[in-house]
């Protein structure tokens, strides 16, 4: 087989991930094949900080809502609301939303492939070659390629055979109804709802988020025996929405922390929630999914220009130098907060406090830790203990 017939690198996977680094090495001039299922949507709440719509280029068409504050609601039905000073969280629908990223990296010159992926073989001569079933055809299909990045969702089927221990991760298994919104005096279409019960979630927590026309529904827990439908149904009636009409239902796992290892050391590299880049508490996967594309894009195109596959590593290394502290204070969060339903009602509490408002919405919105008022810091930590403590009533 002809140099002309290897694309340079096929990835696995459309979704943020997956069409971030197709677009990405297509506009560098490398062959690129974008291999993707159809209809597959992933259940997501869909929102997206300001960063991310800078960083990647997310014109204002694709934006459902400009969310301005998220009410924060306890076990007992206390609701505080947290405005977002400065700011927004955008809302898109991840059906239009991965198609346009699909789309956007075809017109940067990517290869566009329907299929299934199936396994990776590697010829007499090193070179892998992706087998997958085709949409409609009765036969496997195959690629030939230098590299492969393994963009296939929480169950990645390119880590579980390539990359070692990518079969190990914990999940949450998350699930939401997209239903028509409510007309407007019955709604806040500006405003999310976060829902810490256990009845609705024993480690997570169950959210309304609205997308204009649709609103998202949604729950999740990491708990097998517990009964996502039938929280999302018990949201649903208890905020007055189970009369709205159900445009689409959506489940699926979401990884729990980032993989200790994203590639093979050869010709395989992941990214997105193959690589578990999802983080803890808040579940939000959007950005990371398509910074951890971005950076495996960067770490596929060192190895392409140096040969050198040692270079695969340094996508790892660059996302966990830049959020690996965010993602382990996250983690802590969660372990701390979300165990009982009285930690919940005191979380909840401690969110009235404006220390607290301004610097989880200044972090959100930019994606860094905010270090410049280490006394806010300060003053939080001793709230944190003094709840947990029970010295403080929620």
């Amino acid at each position: 087989m002809t140099d002309e017939a290897i694309f340079d690198v096929v990835v696995i996977g459309g979704g943020p991930a997956g069409a971030t680094a197709a677009h990405d090495l297509a506009r560098r001039g490398r062959k690129v094949a974008l291999m993707d299922k159809a209809g597959r949507i992933k259940p997501c709440g869909g929102a997206i900080p300001p960063r991310l719509i800078r960083d990647f280029g997310i014109p204002d068409h694709l934006l459902k809502a400009r969310v301005s504050s998220a009410r924060m609601i306890s076990p007992k039905g206390v609701a505080v609301d947290m405005p977002i000073k400065g700011g927004f969280v955008g809302m898109v629908d991840r059906c239009e939303f991965d198609e346009w990223l699909r789309a956007r990296a075809a017109a940067s010159g990517a290869t566009r492939v329907t299929g299934a992926y199936e396994k990776i073989t590697r010829g007499e001569d090193g070179v892998a070659c992706v087998h997958y079933k085709g949409k409609g055809e009765s036969e496997p299909q195959s690629l030939r390629a230098r590299l492969v990045i393994g963009a296939d969702g929480a169950l990645s089927q390119v880590g579980r055979q390539e990359v070692p221990g990518a079969d190990k991760t914990r999940f949450v298994f998350a699930y939401h109804e997209i239903i028509e919104t409510p007309p407007a005096e019955t709604n806040d279409p500006d405003r999310c709802e976060i829902h810490y019960r256990g009845l609705l979630s024993p480690d997570f927590y169950a959210w309304i988020f609205p997308h204009g026309d649709t609103m998202s529904v949604g729950t999740g827990s990491a708990n097998k025996g517990f009964s996502l439908k039938t929280s999302v149904r018990e949201l649903r009636d208890g905020t007055g929405l189970s009369a709205a009409a159900t445009v689409r239902r959506e489940g699926a796992p979401i990884p729990l922390k980032p993989l200790k290892r994203w590639d093979n050391g050869r010709d395989v590299i992941l990214a997105g929630d193959a690589a578990g880049v999802v983080a803890p508490a808040s579940g939000e996967g959007i950005y990371y999914a398509m910074l951890g594309g971005r950076l495996s894009a960067d770490a596929a195109e060192e190895c392409l220009r140096t040969g050198d596959a040692r270079a695969l590593a340094t996508a790892r290394k660059r996302f966990m130098k830049l959020h690996g502290r965010v993602f382990f204070i996250l983690g802590m969060m969660q372990y701390v907060w979300y165990r009982n339903d009285r930690l919940r009602e005191a979380f909840v509490s401690l969110c009235k406090d404006p220390d607290v408002q301004r610097l989880t919405w200044e972090a959100y919105m930019n994606k860094e830790l905010v270090r410049a008022d280490p006394m806010a810091h300060v003053r939080i930590f001793f709230k944190d203990l003094a709840h947990l403590l029970r010295l403080a009533s929620p």
